[in-house]
C-alpha cells in the first residue's frame, strides 16, 4: 500500500491508495466532522485518534480565539472557520454541507473536548454502513461504567430531555444529547437544520422522524475527566437552550395541539370567569375586580394562542404544498 500527499490550499491530506479486488464493493467514504470552539488543549488528541478511521477530517473552528484552528491545520486536516462564534448548531450545519461537498458516504461527528473516544467510531459507523440505520447515536447510557461517570445533575438533565424527545419521536433514543453520531449520505441530503445552539441535536432527531429516517443507538464511552468544568457547557444555560429549542420545534411541528388546545382551554376559562362575574353583578349589583381581570386575562391569552396556532398551521401547510411542487 502506497501513500501520496495531496496539497490543496491550506490543508495537507494523506490519501491511501489500495488495490481493490475485481468486483469487490468500494470502501465507503467516511468523513469525521469535529465542531470546535477554544479546544486547543484537546483537539490534537481527538484528531490523531480519529485519523485511522477517516478518509477526511474536517474541523469547524467556530470563531475560536485560541490555537484550535492552527493546531488542526498543522495536523494536516481541513479547517473551516467561522469568523465569529455562531454556536454548536451552526458548526454542525457547516460540517454537513462540507461532508456533502466531499461526497461522504458516512459523516461522523464527535466533540472536540475529548469526552468522546475516537475508538468508538467503528461502533457508531457500523449500523450505517450495514444499512440498518440512517443515523447512529453513541449513547452514554448503554454502558454502566460510562453512565456512572456522568455527574448526577447532567445525567438528570440529559434523561429529562431525552424523555421529552422520545415522547415526540418514538425512536428509542435514551441519549438525545450525544454529540457522537454517524449519518448516512441519505441523512445528509434530507436533514435540514435551523437551530444554531445546542438544540440542534434534538432538532435532528425530530426532523429524522418527519423524514422517515431510521435512528439506532449504539454503546459509547464518555470521559468527563478531572477538567470537567473546562470542557462542558454550563448545565443551566445548556439545558435552557435545549428546552427552548424543543418548545420551538414542537410548536412548529404541531401548532394546533401545542398552542391551539391550551388556547381553547384559556378561552373556556375566560368565559367561565366572565359568566361568574355577571352572575355576581346580577345578584349583588357589584363587579368583583379579581374575577373580571381573570376573565379578561384568560380570554386574551386564549385568543392570542389560538390565533397564533392557526397562523402557524396555515404557514406549515403552505410550506408543505410548496415543497411537494418542487
Amino acid at each position: 500500500m502506497a501513500a501520496v500527499v495531496e496539497i490543496q490550499s491550506d490543508k495537507i491530506g494523506i490519501v491511501e491508495i489500495g488495490v481493490q479486488q475485481l468486483g469487490a464493493p468500494a470502501k465507503p467514504s467516511i468523513v469525521v466532522g469535529i465542531p470546535a470552539f477554544n479546544e486547543e488543549k484537546t483537539i490534537a488528541k481527538v484528531i490523531l485518534g480519529s485519523q485511522k478511521y477517516a478518509d477526511n477530517i474536517v474541523v469547524c473552528d467556530d470563531g475560536s480565539s485560541d490555537l484550535t484552528g492552527e493546531i488542526s491545520r498543522r495536523l494536516g486536516v481541513e479547517v473551516v472557520r467561522h469568523g465569529a462564534k455562531l454556536g454548536y448548531g451552526a458548526a454542525i450545519q457547516t460540517l454537513f454541507e462540507r461532508a456533502k461537498e466531499l461526497g461522504a458516504d458516512v459523516l461522523v461527528t464527535l466533540d472536540a473536548d475529548g469526552q468522546h473516544d475516537p475508538e468508538d467510531i467503528p461502533t457508531v459507523v457500523e449500523p450505517v454502513i450495514a444499512g440498518s440505520a440512517d443515523i447512529a447515536v453513541g449513547s452514554r447510557f448503554t454502558d454502566e461504567r460510562s453512565s456512572s461517570a456522568i455527574p448526577w445533575h447532567r445525567k438528570t438533565g440529559i434523561k429529562l430531555i431525552s424523555r421529552i424527545v422520545e415522547n415526540n419521536t418514538k425512536q428509542g433514543v435514551a441519549d438525545a444529547q450525544s454529540g457522537l453520531r454517524a449519518y448516512s449520505s441519505k441523512s445528509l441530503d434530507r436533514l435540514t437544520m435551523a437551530e444554531n445552539g445546542m438544540g440542534v441535536s434534538v432538532e435532528i432527531l425530530m426532523n429524522a422522524r418527519k423524514q422517515g429516517l431510521r435512528v439506532q443507538e449504539v454503546p459509547a464511552t464518555c470521559d468527563y475527566g478531572s477538567d470537567l468544568k473546562k470542557h462542558v457547557h454550563n448545565p443551566v444555560t445548556h439545558g435552557a437552550d435545549v428546552i427552548m429549542s424543543i418548545i420551538r420545534l414542537m410548536v412548529e411541528d404541531r401548532p394546533l395541539s401545542v398552542l391551539g388546545t391550551p388556547g381553547i382551554v384559556c378561552l373556556a376559562g375566560g368565559i367561565f370567569f366572565g359568566v361568574w362575574m355577571l352572575q355576581i353583578y346580577a345578584a349583588e349589583g357589584r363587579i368583583v375586580t379579581n374575577i373580571a381581570l381573570a376573565s379578561i386575562a384568560f380570554v386574551l391569552t386564549g385568543f392570542f394562542a389560538l390565533s397564533t396556532a392557526i397562523t402557524l398551521y396555515s404557514i406549515s401547510r403552505l410550506a408543505q404544498k410548496m415543497e411537494r411542487k418542487r
